[in-house]
């Protein structure tokens, strides 16, 4: 169960593009409410900065998970982990509805232009991360370095955002539903086979010799 470094990536290149896209469209936020355009911003969320968000948060994730990076090994990589959780669910519970309340009303709250620089400053700070790759690994750890999952894992990695940017294209808001049943039965089923690959005794490991042989027989 090799793994084809194309479409792994093929996936790294959509994790990068749309963190960028969502980064870029989250300035676009600041700029659109400081300009007194709340209906636009709306729009912009809704249209192309949740989409964005979902395929990138859902890209790392996968990525983390089906690597030897994992969740829990770099100190680096949990910062991101945490980060992308805490964005997400803060734009989609608190971002959101002020911004579908400021179309409504056509005022802008300043806690609005806030929340959206400040998720891109961390989006800057992600960025960071994966380039400088600082601190040392965590103490969770393990001594064994896991394989990279099989070539059909980052197929799905790719089909999956592809056909919830669709679907949520089409019914008028992102639906990441695919995405994150994805992103469950492959990492927790893969995870398990890889663990038990990892664990058998490699082809190339010598034969262990007989206690009664000798160098002679």
């Amino acid at each position: 169960m090799k793994t084809s470094p194309r479409w792994r990536q093929a996936v790294v290149w959509l994790h990068v593009v749309s963190s960028v896209a969502w980064m870029s469209q989250a300035l676009a936020l600041v700029v659109l409410m400081a300009s007194g355009a709340p209906t636009m911003a709306e729009r912009l969320d809704s249209v192309l900065l949740a989409p964005m968000a979902n395929v990138s948060a859902f890209t790392g994730l996968l990525l983390a998970g089906a690597t030897a990076w994992g969740y829990f090994r770099h100190w680096w990589v949990l910062t991101k982990f945490a980060l992308t959780l805490v964005q997400l669910y803060a734009g989609i519970f608190l971002l959101s509805p002020a911004l579908h309340r400021a179309a409504d009303t056509q005022t802008v709250a300043g806690l609005q232009i806030a929340g959206a620089s400040l998720m891109a400053s961390a989006l800057a700070f992600q960025a960071w991360l994966s380039i400088a790759k600082p601190w040392r690994k965590t103490p969770w750890s393990p001594a064994a370095k896991p394989p990279t999952a099989p070539t059909w894992v980052f197929i799905a990695g790719i089909g999956a955002p592809v056909v919830d940017v669709a679907a949520g294209l089409a019914l008028g808001y992102p639906l990441p539903a695919l995405s994150l049943v994805t992103l469950i039965v492959l990492l927790g089923f893969e995870r398990r086979g890889r663990r038990r690959r990892a664990q058998r005794p490699s082809a190339r490991s010598p034969r262990s010799v007989p206690a009664n042989s000798s160098p002679a027989s």
